[in-house]
């Protein structure tokens, strides 16, 4: 962050040029240092131009990764986050969209009224329908938000599934070695009733994350016994 401070008197594409080259060396070094990968699945689905993308939220890994493969996305964020020094400062430039979680109505108000003028640019609206980071496999709880904004922005909803908690743990220094598999669904076209649209969001990002969650947890049992195998025969040769 200190290294990029200049990126505040040049124009946003610079600063954007910046975070994208963190966010691939990060995901290098997350192979390179702890044995994460990462697949992307069906990236080609996601228009190039201005869409909403309602992702799965498990994990702080997905803050950043989806800069190394989006056009130009812009986030939308609790407004807390925008009053940390260095990174609240980055978020401004960003374009990024603050909202107050407390300010209810009023707050999806303002929130759809920036998204919309990001959209005008072509931009990428990124928005985790939960509001929230939620474990692998706990109970979804959507909020409104992600339905109010498809219902006022007449673009495109991407829904983009992941199973990044399985290897990048909320609230934990632990990182898991495997594959993080991130895929982006059918784009839900524009129009439809917000509480069809709503309904249909939920229904096929769900399914899909289950089915990620459950290939991931193959995945780290597979590299466990392989490890334990390997253990087990390293001791078996230092005994003999």
């Amino acid at each position: 962050m200190v290294v990029a401070l200049p990126t505040f008197v040049l124009p946003s594409r610079i600063l954007l040029a910046f975070v994208r080259s963190y966010a691939r060396t990060s995901l290098w070094l997350l192979r390179i240092v702890c044995g994460i990968k990462v697949e992307w699945r069906g990236i080609e689905k996601i228009p190039r131009g201005a869409c909403i993308i309602a992702c799965k939220h498990q994990s702080a890994w997905e803050t950043f990764a989806l800069y190394a493969v989006l056009r130009d996305p812009a986030y939308i964020l609790k407004r807390e986050l925008m009053w940390i020094p260095l990174f609240g400062w980055y978020t401004w430039k960003a374009g990024l969209i603050p909202v107050n979680r407390e300010a209810g109505l009023a707050a999806l108000s303002r929130m759809t009224a920036r998204a919309r003028q990001e959209l005008a640019h072509a931009r990428q609206i990124v928005i985790f329908p939960e509001g929230t980071r939620r474990p692998p496999g706990a109970e979804p709880v959507y909020k409104p938000g992600i339905a109010y904004l498809y219902s006022k922005a007449d673009v495109a909803c991407v829904p983009l599934a992941l199973n990044s908690g399985l290897f990048w743990p909320r609230r934990s220094l632990r990182r898991i070695p495997g594959t993080i598999v991130v895929e982006a669904l059918e784009p839900i076209a524009p129009g439809l009733d917000r509480k069809i649209f709503a309904a249909r969001l939920e229904s096929v990002l769900e399914e899909a994350t289950v089915r990620l969650i459950a290939e991931g947890r193959r995945d780290i049992a597979i590299s466990e016994a392989a490890q334990n195998a390997q253990d087990d025969g390293t001791a078996t040769g230092s005994t003999s």
